[in-house]
């Protein structure tokens, strides 16, 4: 792959593995408006995924499709960020059948809104026009999703003792994975030359939400996760088999 459909890859698997564990929600939320809100979240990752893997498709020219990308790909060949992969949860054994924490998804998808929200900003201007109206298009749709998680993290925070102690707890689990979204990637320095901007509008963001929900920034530093370069969690495999199981049974059928 060269860089351009490399990088498209990771686009494409960044918004499917996230579209399909918000989507695990889907009869499960706290309220039900926030079980329909989490559907809609993932009908458009999922819709912005089938967008990129057709886009990838015809970059490769190669006979790949949009399905034999999304459902027949094993676990290393995903470029998605280890972040999106985790279960709803601190417990991470995989095993674990710890119950949802509704905080743990409403951070996850905060601190992924406020990067893709530069991302596509930044790519609606792609000399690829195909990326480009994609880019578009997916910026709309991350607007909402920040917004939406925001509110939610702010209420947390500002919530009960309960509610600040579990976003507290959510973003202390989640932040070290996101040092995945700035560590060097050849096929990111050549698509975007640099990722310095966007981590300063996502530093920018995330501090003035986290300051008004009354939570705090862990610090940084410890292990820096790989899953854009196809080493994952032990997770993946688990979501993987879960989302891939029909087509896999059925290779070529067709709905």
């Amino acid at each position: 792959m060269n860089s351009l459909s490399e990088f498209v890859l990771h686009l494409a698997d960044n918004a499917l593995i996230l579209g399909q564990r918000n989507a695990e929600w889907c009869g499960h939320g706290p309220i039900l408006e926030e079980d329909l809100a989490l559907a809609n979240n993932s009908l458009d990752l999922i819709g912005q995924a089938r967008l990129l893997y057709q886009h990838v498709a015809q970059l490769r020219n190669d006979g790949s499709t949009e399905d034999s990308l999304a459902y027949f790909r094993d676990q290393q060949d995903f470029l998605n960020f280890t972040l999106l992969e985790l279960p709803h949860t601190t417990a991470l054994a995989p095993s674990a059948r710890a119950e949802r924490d509704y905080a743990v998804t409403i951070a996850r998808n905060f601190l992924f809104s406020a990067y893709m929200l530069p991302v596509w900003a930044q790519l609606q201007t792609h000399a690829d026009t195909q990326l480009a109206a994609i880019a578009a298009k997916s910026l709309k749709e991350v607007r909402y999703h920040l917004q939406h998680a925001a509110d939610w993290l702010l209420r947390f925070g500002d919530g009960t003792e309960e509610s600040h102690q579990r976003a507290q707890a959510a973003i202390d689990f989640l932040m070290p994975y996101t040092q995945e979204f700035w560590s060097e990637w050849p096929s990111a320095q050549a698509v975007f030359g640099g990722t310095a901007a966007l981590q300063s509008a996502w530093q920018n963001t995330v501090h003035e939400v986290l300051t008004q929900a009354g939570l705090r920034l862990p610090p940084g530093g410890g292990y820096v996760t790989q899953g854009k370069s196809g080493i994952h969690s032990e997770h993946m495999s688990y979501l993987l088999a879960e989302m891939q199981s029909l087509a896999r049974q059925h290779p070529g059928a067709t709905w």
